[in-house]
């Protein structure tokens, strides 16, 4: 049952972050950008975020996810993500990051544990480049900050009940 509580949550959080991307709050949200149409995304390639390739690891809400991802090539990074809760899938996600009218754009969509997914079959979710730092990548509602390399932080923009929070995922590098 858990499990499927947070997956309504998080589903609703992402789909809404476009939303909740615009929306206005009484808190300043320090690690998180928000696009904007009249600056538009600054130039960049795959191999400006290069640094986010490798399988990651860490613990959320009430339990663990992994992320892999892929070294950039031919113009883009692609990663899968999983999220486990008491040793059974919660979800999938599968992400892209890839270059567009020379900048980056992250997609993502999600899937059930038995890969159906929640989006609509030609929708996914996207999130334009905002700024680009050596260690962080801004996308819109997204940010990846580089801590060492070892570790990683991810900050998401999730709307609850009617608030714009910042999420933030602690990943670990994996080492084998």
């Amino acid at each position: 049952m858990r499990t499927v509580i947070t997956k309504i949550i998080f589903s609703i959080g992402l789909i809404t972050l476009s939303i909740a991307s615009t929306a206005q709050t009484n808190e300043p949200l320090s690690n998180t950008k928000v696009f904007d149409e009249g600056k538009g995304s600054p130039k960049a390639k795959v191999e400006n975020v290069g640094w986010i390739s490798g399988h990651w690891e860490g613990e959320i809400w009430d339990g663990r996810f992994e992320e892999i991802w892929s070294p950039p090539l031919a113009g883009s990074m692609m990663a899968s993500f999983k999220y486990m809760e008491e040793d059974q899938v919660g979800f999938y996600e599968l992400i892209t990051i890839v270059e567009e009218e020379e900048s980056l754009t992250l997609r993502l969509k999600h899937f059930s544990s038995d890969l159906s997914g929640w989006e609509k079959e030609d929708e996914t979710i996207d999130f334009r480049l905002v700024e680009l730092k050596p260690d962080t990548a801004y996308f819109d509602g997204y940010t990846f900050k580089r801590i060492s390399n070892n570790e990683m932080h991810v900050f998401i923009l999730l709307e609850n009940e009617g608030e714009t929070q910042e999420t933030q995922f602690v990943f670990k590098r994996r080492i084998n």
